[in-house]
């Protein structure tokens, strides 16, 4: 059985939704219950077992390796991604960190960075990819902000398309990723993953499964006052990343 020994945190957006907070601070490091939005899944992946982690970053990268360093402090590497001129967007932030060997060319668990969660990253850490497999994608149910979901699930294959009367949920920002995904780009490229998802789906190399933990996409301030008092309300005692 192989298990998953790296992660990528996507953390290069300029995170817009939430300005003012923004504009001196990388989305990343707004705190919530206390410790910035990304400490909580490195935590959380350490907890797991996962301590080779890239980020890619570029607004305000300065500000964000000062704070989290070489990753010792958590008891992991940090491997950083810099997107300096312009951020690549998603699946060209994967190309640039696989081209420059911050990513092993090997399956990886990737996280939105914007997210917070209470789901515990050992249950992907020993999933394996199928040979002609691109991904794997945990999903939820709809929030609010987003009614009308991303993708359906037909016999355990992601789909942009339902069957029927069936359902389509939201992409919680965490996948278990190949390499091979980003296969076709160029240096420099910036694509962004939901294309090259969809069209892997199409060839039936995506699968997909629904996540029951609770899960906000802290995006904007009002989410970001929801999760806070989500914390505080419930504790985080049971959160991998406390």
């Amino acid at each position: 059985m192989s298990v998953i020994t790296q992660a990528m945190i996507l953390a290069a957006g300029k995170g817009t939704r939430l300005r003012p907070l923004t504009l001196e601070t990388p989305k990343p490091l707004v705190e919530v219950g206390g410790q910035p939005l990304i400490v909580w899944h490195i935590k959380a992946l350490k907890a797991a077992g996962i301590t080779d982690i890239t980020i890619n970053a570029s607004w305000l990268a300065d500000k964000l390796m000062d704070t989290l360093g070489d990753g010792a402090q958590f008891g992991v590497q940090l491997h950083w991604s810099l997107e300096a001129d312009a951020p690549l967007e998603t699946a060209g932030g994967i190309f640039k960190a696989l081209q420059t060997g911050k990513l092993k060319d090997e399956p990886f668990i990737l996280v939105n960075s914007d997210i917070w969660t209470t789901f515990d990253f050992s249950q992907l850490i020993t999933y394996e990819l199928g040979a002609d497999q691109r991904a794997h994608l945990l999903l939820i149910d709809n929030p609010e902000h987003n009614e009308g979901g991303d993708f359906a699930i037909n016999n355990g294959l992601a789909s942009e398309q339902t069957i029927g009367d069936g359902d389509k949920y939201t992409f919680a920002g965490i996948s278990v990723v190949s390499p091979r995904l980003v296969d076709g780009l160029v240096s420099g490229q910036s694509a962004a993953l939901g294309p090259l998802l969809r069209y892997a789906m199409i060839k039936f190399q995506v699968t997909a499964e629904i996540m029951l933990d609770n899960w906000i996409d802290v995006g904007t301030p009002e989410r970001l006052e929801q999760v806070n008092t989500f914390i505080e309300n419930k504790g985080v005692s049971a959160h991998c990343g406390a």
